[in-house]
């Protein structure tokens, strides 16, 4: 798949893009580029907002402690290792018996024994969810309120009972987290390259007729989202209802925090799902990691795709960016509708469920004619907030049922000891299990951690390649012909444990075929990685790796 290859003009302002190369592309008819706010960076405070300014003052409160005990109270230090001795066997026994992950609790118990009065005051605050507290009620509330507005077809279910029962009972698990009915009568199309998305966002935006819902983990101005900003934007004069959410995770990285009241002016209702707050975010916890675009009732798109220029290669980020998305046209549109409706209501002053009809009833006269042999689909999300690990568990399901192959791109592998496990097995049993990961990472010490993984998995049979041309930011399992997942939902502790996540699992989908074969293309251009290689490796991989991996959880 070829670059965009679109330049910007060196002799314009910065705050203005050029497009004489994409007004010859298909999907830019005008040069119409919108920006609401001129470039800038954030500044160092922004540390602040985050869980990584809460780190630096416990560790160096735990410093200053040790210096003062030792130096200052020094006829007091056995007083001070009886009482760190006991506190931290004491936080010990509180972590073993909590509910979280084994791997989890194996880097908490590290941290607390070695240094109490960094890793316990750490433990607390992030177990408390400080902030968060709300939100937790809000979310299960709205999931349980809206949990009987979408209905299963029984006719579907017991088709897929008869075809396939372990598919069917997965199914079963997957609604017991939501309200996520198996379709059919909805087609496919997948889009093996960010360019090949938004290309046709851009064409199906342009023909929105009542809404248009979109929800995005990150947002940067620039070609791609100045090109939607403007589709948008004359929407709204035409009368249709324009919601975009984004992530607080923006108003970090790329957008002021004001970029909603900028939106609101042209119409378009906008908010932020979780600004960061000082002190109070844990900054990675509960991310809206989604990507979802529903036009209409009748159409949405996921997959890894974010709204900002490298995802479609108009700049050059970590070298070429391979990503991947679909769109579904057809009934299990609904299910994505439904996750918007949900996730816009968090935190709403004006909840009015009644009103959601609305957008979940498509008029008969507007659903697209599409016919039952495109196989099945069932939408579904990933709550951080319920008791279920449903990305993860849909991931170890593929595993534990393949066959023949499990072919897997994801940009980072941050595996607990679970989902290392299920890998590991299903090689064992002789299934062809293949990963993709970026050749040039976007986080060197993330890429060191997935290091840590290899030789273990290597010997277990699991083949790595590496994408030589650059990064690989797709999320997709696909297995024996049949199974296919395509989504947000990386094999990293953040989307497993602590982010919003969707995706879209396939079952006897025609374009499962397409899946694969982009799969065995994208092969191609990957190196792959032997356990002789590995002894070559970078000495800083090796070394970051191992240390990086007492605080996986924590990445």
């Amino acid at each position: 798949m070829s670059s965009l290859n679109l330049k910007k003009n060196p002799e314009k302002n910065e705050n203005q893009v050029t497009l004489e190369d994409a007004a010859r592309n298909e999907y830019i008819e005008d040069k119409r580029v919108m920006r609401l706010m001129k470039k800038s960076r954030k500044g160092i405070l922004r540390l602040l907002f985050s869980r990584v300014g809460i780190m630096a003052i416990l560790l160096l409160t735990q410093i200053v402690l040790i210096y003062y005990i030792f130096e200052q109270l020094r006829d007091y230090s056995p007083y001070y290792i009886y009482f760190s001795t006991a506190f931290s066997a004491a936080m010990v026994f509180v972590v073993i018996n909590s509910s979280m992950d084994s791997t989890a609790r194996l880097t908490w118990m590290f941290l607390i024994m070695l240094a109490p009065a960094f890793g316990a005051p750490l433990y607390a605050y992030t177990q408390m969810e400080v902030g968060h507290r709300r939100l937790r009620r809000e979310v299960v509330s709205l999931t349980k309120i809206s949990r009987e507005m979408l209905k299963q077809d029984p006719v579907v279910l017991e088709r897929l009972k008869k075809e396939s029962p372990d598919t069917a009972a997965l199914a079963h698990y997957i609604g017991l987290t939501g309200n996520y009915p198996v379709y059919q009568r909805t087609s496919v199309t997948f889009f093996p390259m960010g360019e090949d998305k938004f290309r046709e966002m851009v064409r199906q935006l342009k023909m929105a007729r009542h809404f248009i819902f979109m929800e995005y983990f990150i947002v940067d101005e620039g070609l791609m989202w100045g090109t939607i900003l403007q589709i948008l934007a004359d929407k709204v004069k035409e009368g249709v209802e324009v919601r975009v959410m984004i992530d607080g995770m923006c108003e970090f990285s790329t957008l002021p925090g004001d970029y909603p009241k900028r939106l609101e002016k042209l119409g378009i209702a906008c908010k932020m799902f979780s600004p960061l707050t000082p002190f109070v975010s844990t900054y990675y916890n509960y991310r809206d990691h989604r990507k979802i675009l529903v036009i209409d009732g009748h159409t949405a798109f996921t997959g890894g795709v974010n709204l900002a220029d490298e995802y479609i290669n108009h700049i050059d980020r970590f070298g070429k960016w391979k990503d991947t998305a679909i769109m579904l046209k057809g009934e299990a549109v609904s299910s994505f509708c439904l996750m918007f409706l949900q996730m816009w209501n968090v935190r709403a002053d004006d909840l009015d469920i009644h009103r959601w009809h609305r957008y979940l009833e498509v008029p008969e006269e507007e659903k697209p004619e599409i016919s039952d042999d495109h196989g099945y689909v069932i939408p579904y999300a990933d709550n951080p907030m319920d008791d279920y690990k449903i990305g993860e568990d849909v991931y170890m399901d593929i595993l534990a049922r393949a066959n023949s192959y499990v072919h897997i791109m994801t940009p980072y592998l941050i595996l607990d000891g679970e989902a290392e496990t299920a890998l590991k097995t299903a090689a064992h049993r002789g299934v062809e299990v293949v990963i993709i990961l970026p050749g040039i990472p976007d986080k060197k010490v993330a890429y060191s951690l997935a290091k840590s993984h290899y030789k273990s998995l290597l010997r277990a049979g699991v083949k790595i390649y590496e994408y030589t041309p650059g990064f690989v930011h797709a999320k997709l399992f696909v297995s024996d012909d049949k199974k296919a997942v395509v989504g947000t939902i990386n094999l990293d502790y953040r989307s497993l444990y602590h982010h919003f996540e969707c995706a879209a699992y396939l079952y006897e989908n025609k374009v499962i075929s397409e899946i694969e074969a982009d799969f065995v293309k994208t092969l191609k251009d990957c190196r792959q990685i032997s356990l002789e290689s590995l002894k070559k490796e970078k000495l800083y991989y090796r070394i970051v790796g191992k240390f990086a991996k007492i605080l996986a959880p924590l990445m």
